[in-house]
């Protein structure tokens, strides 16, 4: 997955490509690619799982800086946040969205939203696009107002670091192109909008199909701020598993198909959840308690655009858990 965001780019910047189909290729090649590290390589390092070994964990967790996000900001919107929350309003920041999409029941209807099932696939293709360019900075400063990221010169420093990192991907992904290469401004432009179409679509895609499905539910913490229930049941119940026996899939999205089992045991490394799920299974049918799952990934993306229509469509009333 490294080789296959990194080799792409500098192909181009070697200068050696002359047709825009070539360039086009190559950036949307790296699009993959730049997906695989966010699901297979970053996503596992952060939860501090890929290695035993913490520096390990720590130096892969860069690979997140490398592609234009970050890994400290991404760390508290996706370990603290998205699994302490999950698809709980206002809590969860994946389910969190602009006015024109509604993820969730307890977010107020508009018109717009009747539609959604249509065009919130495109707004899917950008979401990357809008990771590396403002949506870090806001987030940084939403969570040091939140008493997530503490004290000023912290603030500060993330803010630079954040800053600087993101110099480095743009200087990799636009400069070396734009200054080595023979493609014109826009050429490049366009082909650096394809790669981060794709990228964003593979991700929002395999994430959001684990949880906004017509199964699940969509608690409502109290005014403390609190869930009713126990934190393995909400876990049960806010996710859905998809294409378990797809060997290969899984590997070129890092074991995401088992949410389940990933959001119940966050500090498994992925290559283990195919292990243990049949036991998952199992023990949840014991307890008599849900275990959704899909059996296919395509069969998860049209549960996920009923959702989105249903969301779009019905005044539902809040779920409690």
């Amino acid at each position: 997955m490294l080789s296959l965001y990194f080799v792409p780019v500098l192909l181009v910047s070697s200068g050696l490509l002359t047709y825009t189909w070539q360039l086009f290729a190559c950036f949307i090649l790296s699009g993959f690619g730049m997906a695989g590290i966010g699901m297979g390589i970053m996503h596992d390092a952060i939860h501090g799982t890929y290695s035993s070994n913490a520096g390990i964990n720590k130096l892969l967790g860069y690979t997140l800086n490398m592609v234009g996000a970050n890994a400290n900001v991404w760390r508290v919107q996706h370990n603290v946040l998205h699994h302490s929350f999950t698809n709980i309003h206002e809590g969860d920041d994946d389910i969190n969205a602009p006015a024109f999409l509604r993820f969730s029941p307890n977010v107020k209807k508009n018109k717009l939203h009747a539609y959604q099932q249509w065009y919130t696939w495109f707004f899917y293709g950008l979401s990357t696009l809008s990771w590396v360019t403002t949506k870090d900075f806001i987030r940084l400063n939403r969570y040091h107002k939140m008493g997530l990221i503490k004290g000023k010169n912290s603030y500060r420093n993330h803010f630079l670091k954040i800053l600087g990192w993101k110099v480095v991907y743009f200087a990799f992904t636009l400069g070396l192109p734009l200054i080595f290469s023979p493609f014109g401004f826009w050429e490049i432009l366009l082909a650096f909008f394809a790669l981060h179409f794709v990228t964003g679509l593979c991700i929002s895609l395999v994430f959001q199909t684990a949880h906004i499905m017509p199964d699940v539910v969509f608690p409502v913490a109290d005014e403390n701020g609190m869930i009713e229930g126990e934190r393995l049941v909400h876990q049960l119940v806010t996710t859905c598993n998809y294409a378990p026996k797809s060997r290969i899939f899984s590997w070129m999205i890092g074991g995401l198909n088992y949410q389940v089992e990933h959001h119940l045991f966050p500090d498994i490394c992925h290559v283990h959840y195919r292990h243990i799920a049949p036991i998952v299974k199992k023990t949840a049918a014991e307890f008599q308690l849900p275990y959704y799952s899909k059996k296919s990934f395509f069969e998860a993306l049209k549960a996920h655009f009923q959702m989105l229509h249903h969301l779009g469509t019905v005044e539902t009333v809040p779920v409690k858990s």
